[in-house]
């Protein structure tokens, strides 16, 4: 067997084993997971009216559920790698890698059966919280199915940069509460992005901080794709923010992994 081979298999056993431990223990995913599920339904029932007549819809809160669809499925990602981060930690912690480092396996067979699962779980809840938009009234204006295939991409894309993040994040935590809170980022920078609000209507001195951040492009290029709306500069921004933070993130988390004593 060659050493490719040998490398696939280890990763999908790394794989499997993250899944299996998702599996039994879906609290987490569901408690990350009800967070943007939960902003959804709050942000429409509650402050839809007035957020359509702001975004000039009138009292038609669909103009607004199709507004923040695309930034809350980007949440979603930044909610459910937290997870991802906090499984890292526990890993570290508990004394499983050290008897992984003692096993002859592919080294980094540890970190991609992570992300791989990090990854999935990601697409699973975009798809949950997806279909709770559809079911309250969300609906894409005239995308073409190359256009709904690009957006998959980029979530998929985003997803994996986000979780090499969400890994290095969890190897530099000494317990599970430090890495939760050191994710929490993943989840508050939607917040302060063209999620909600559009950047124009932010006060000037806050706008850069929305503007000039990997969600803001990367919801705007999502919303082009699905909504018909411009997407400009945005479309090449976003993936040169996601292209990066992989590349950071897997450069941190390889370099941490191999040179953590543990």
């Amino acid at each position: 067997m060659s050493s490719l081979s040998l490398a696939v298999r280890d990763c999908t056993t790394m794989l499997r084993r993250n899944l299996l431990h998702a599996r039994r223990y879906p609290s987490l995913t569901l408690n990350l997971l009800l967070t943007p599920v939960m902003l959804l339904l709050l942000f429409v029932y509650i402050f839809g009216d007035t957020m359509s007549a702001g975004l000039g819809g009138g009292a038609d809160r669909s103009v607004y559920i199709a507004y923040i669809v695309p930034g809350l499925l980007l949440m979603t990602i930044g909610s459910t790698v937290v997870g991802t981060a906090v499984s890292v930690s526990n890993d570290m912690t508990e004394g499983i890698i050290a008897r992984f480092r003692t096993m002859a396996i592919h080294r980094s067979s540890v970190l991609v059966g992570h992300v791989v699962g990090s990854v999935l779980q990601s697409v699973l809840s975009v798809l949950v919280v997806g279909a709770v938009a559809v079911a309250i009234g969300f609906r894409s204006t005239g995308a073409t199915a190359l256009e709904w295939l690009a957006a998959f991409g980029l979530l998929v894309l985003f997803a994996t940069a986000l979780t090499w993040i969400a890994v290095g994040m969890g190897l530099v935590s000494p317990n599970a509460e430090a890495a939760s809170n050191n994710a929490l980022p993943l989840i508050l920078l939607p917040l302060l992005s063209s999620a909600f609000v559009p950047v124009d209507a932010m006060p000037a001195w806050f706008r850069p901080i929305a503007e000039y951040q990997p969600f803001t492009p990367a919801i705007e290029t999502l919303r082009g794709l699905l909504l018909g709306t411009g997407i400009g500069h945005n479309g090449w921004l976003a993936v040169a923010w996601c292209l990066g933070l992989a590349v950071l993130g897997r450069l941190w988390a390889t370099s941490r992994f191999r040179d953590d004593p543990k």
